[in-house]
């Protein structure tokens, strides 16, 4: 059980982290313009990648003490920067602007959330090499709730930030919503970082 939260809160953090894609996802879920197709790509997209990582470079990195400790200080490198860009956005604020934005056909919706998606690099980064490398540490039975964990934080999110669009649009329309989301942001990649690389800082200062 505690895999599965370690991975859904890990999901959950790369996930919520405001872009383009979420942004996108939101805006037009206040339009109630297909927001099932939008939400189920994004987490079929999401779950597939995951799934990826966790058979592949997952396994890759549990037969390699080496590439191991590698990945794990990587890993927690990059969630200390992507905290850090976190924080840096939550003391400049931002807010939501839905209604310039037209609504879209059914086709170019969906094309436009999978590019959305899949040409940002960073999702390979976050979902196959980040969740891959992570899940990696972790015992077969282990892995497959951590697995499971961040998958579901992609389903409730998305499905979520669709359905829940029109109540939310005020709200993010206010600086002060982005700027809680952002501070929550970092607050979980950074305490994910620190418990990856604390048995590792235990064993230097003991």
């Amino acid at each position: 059980m505690v895999a599965f939260l370690q991975g859904l809160g890990l999901g959950g953090g790369l996930i919520i982290a405001i872009g383009a894609q979420n942004a996108f996802v939101l805006s037009q879920g206040v339009r109630r313009n297909y927001p099932l197709q939008t939400a189920l790509v994004c987490s079929l997209c999401d779950a597939i990648l995951m799934i990826i990582g966790i058979s592949g470079v997952g396994a890759l990195v549990a037969t390699n003490p080496q590439l191991a400790q590698t990945a794990t200080w990587g890993g927690a490198a990059f969630l200390f920067w992507y905290g850090s860009r976190s924080f840096r956005s939550a003391l400049q604020g931002g807010s939501l602007q839905t209604d310039a934005e037209k609504s879209l056909s059914r086709r170019k919706l969906l094309v436009t959330t999978l590019a959305l998606t899949l040409l940002n690099p960073h999702v390979y980064l976050d979902t196959i090499v980040l969740v891959g490398s992570i899940s990696g540490q972790l015992a077969d039975s282990e892995r497959l709730l951590f697995g499971a964990g961040a998958i579901s934080a992609s389903v409730l999110w998305f499905f979520s930030l669709s359905f829940g669009a029109g109540l939310l649009a005020p709200l993010f329309r206010k600086q002060i919503a982005w700027r809680c989301l952002d501070g929550f942001v970092c607050l979980t990649m950074w305490t994910i970082a620190v418990s990856l690389i604390w048995p590792e800082v235990s064993q230097l200062i003991a």
